[in-house]
């Protein structure tokens, strides 16, 4: 009996917290929910800053070697967070929406598996594509040395990554973003000090180079695995991880699929616009690419932002829809957008007005550092419409259909890298030319994203599925 009023409990609170969803004033319901997500995803990016700084002491072929790597490992994230994990958010919110609790315990169980698959596949194309994608970007045998081997002991943990992001994306589909943002701040709290040992060799400890950062990575995604896991199976949860939901349903499995293959679409058009961006700044010298990798990391300092604001417009959509409300999933959409491109203009006016605040914290070589302002300088003033096209396309996730924010991420892909061809081998102009390529592909991106909306692309989604 005890057990049943503790469960009648539970649901109870699990029900107010979806109508404080369905009712709430829009924007302060948006920032409550965001800024844990926020706060989580910017200590993140603080740590992928500080092992920036740390390789930094390594000297300019290990930054090097750290910027070819880092589209790869930027594609991994945003497909388990943002992609994946975006859509287990979305149909989780959507079932709670509607009243679905059965449902939605038994995604969690489809999540898992989408993880291990998803992991193990990942670590297989990185094993296949890894020489012949190294060797287009760089010919420097010290640089691809270093990247060899960072790659291949980070990516091992694919299965781990993808589990931790997908379990996260589940609390998150609950309307509950503190927990994954606490497991995000402790691990931060783990990851500096020993991304620092593990990278420089400090305490007595042997020195791993780049190879340290990867290590550290894979043993926080475990600890953060773990505790997931160990939450979801405790009697309080709203959602709970139960032997008895374990039933695999074709049905549930394209209910995610249909959502994460098209948003996958997305990371991947990122990410190669960003890996085209580093072959055209090779051109220039590894000073220019090492630059570029330094200039080019702020997005992690911005994007988390926008992910910790897009997560929360994700599950807010998705509970509005699943419950018939499409205005209101609408406004949640332009008010989370706008704020979105509030903040990252905001940053990114102030970096390319002062773009050694960023620059010069990574290096003093005069060549990489003249690189990194200029992609400061050229490109981050475009941040706002990065922000708002980012932020609408986790909304659309929530709503089910990316087709339009995928396209959007497309043309951006082309206008970036085809602008940029013409400027290094056709016109044969500075490099700035192809940083402003960069910025003026995120123009597109966030203008043809933000039409999407407006043309009425969620309306047919409405309906309660």
């Amino acid at each position: 009996m005890q057990k049943t009023a503790q469960a009648e409990q539970i649901d109870r609170a699990q029900n107010d917290r979806t109508q404080h969803m369905l009712t709430a004033p829009a924007l302060p319901l948006l920032l409550k929910m965001a800024s844990p997500n926020a706060v989580a995803f910017l200590v993140q990016a603080g740590v992928s800053m500080t092992e920036v700084w740390y390789v930094g002491q390594l000297g300019t072929i290990s930054l090097a070697a750290m910027a070819l790597m880092f589209p790869w490992l930027m594609l991994m994230q945003m497909l388990a967070n943002g992609a994946f994990g975006g859509a287990v958010t979305g149909a989780v919110a959507r079932a709670l929406g509607s009243g679905r609790t059965d449902e939605a315990e038994r995604l969690i169980w489809h999540a898992l598996s989408i993880a291990l698959v998803a992991g193990l596949s990942f670590l297989v194309l990185v094993l296949v594509a890894l020489e012949p994608l190294l060797s287009l970007m760089s010919d420097d045998p010290a640089v691809l040395g270093e990247a060899r081997r960072y790659a291949l002991i980070l990516f091992s943990g694919c299965p781990l990554l993808w589990s931790m992001a997908l379990l996260s994306s589940i609390f998150r589909g609950m309307g509950n973003m503190r927990f994954p943002a606490m497991l995000m701040v402790l691990g931060a709290m783990v990851q500096i000090p020993l991304s620092g040992t593990l990278i420089l060799g400090w305490f007595g400890v042997p020195s791993m180079g780049i190879s340290g950062a990867a290590v550290s990575v894979i043993l926080v995604a475990f600890l953060s695995t773990c505790a997931s896991l160990y939450a979801l199976r405790r009697a309080h949860s709203p959602l709970r991880l139960r032997l008895d939901k374990l039933r695999l349903e074709g049905r549930l499995f394209r209910l995610i699929m249909k959502v994460a293959l098209p948003s996958a679409l997305s990371p991947i058009a990122t990410v190669t616009t960003i890996s085209g961006t580093n072959v055209l700044a090779g051109a220039y010298g590894v000073a220019a690419l090492a630059g570029y990798g330094i200039g080019s990391r702020i997005e992690f300092l911005v994007i988390p932002v926008v992910f910790g604001l897009g997560v929360a417009m994700n599950a807010l959509v998705g509970v509005n829809l699943g419950a018939g409300q499409l205005k209101r999933a609408v406004r949640i959409g332009w008010v989370g957008g706008a704020t979105a491109a509030t903040i990252t203009g905001t940053a990114g006016l102030l970096l390319a007005a002062f773009p050694d605040l960023w620059a010069g914290i990574f290096s003093d070589d005069p060549e990489t550092l003249a690189a990194a302002r200029s992609y400061l300088r050229y490109a981050a003033p475009f941040f706002a419409l990065q922000g708002l096209g980012l932020s609408l396309f986790f909304a659309s996730q929530g709503a089910g259909t990316v087709t339009w924010p995928v396209i959007a991420t497309f043309l951006r892909l082309f206008v970036s890298i085809g602008l940029g061809a013409l400027a290094v081998y056709v016109f044969e102009w500075p490099l700035f030319t192809v940083f402003l390529a960069t910025g003026i592909g995120m123009l597109v991106y966030g203008l043809v994203t933000a039409a999407s909306l407006k043309l009425g692309v969620w309306d047919k989604m409405s309906a309660p599925t």
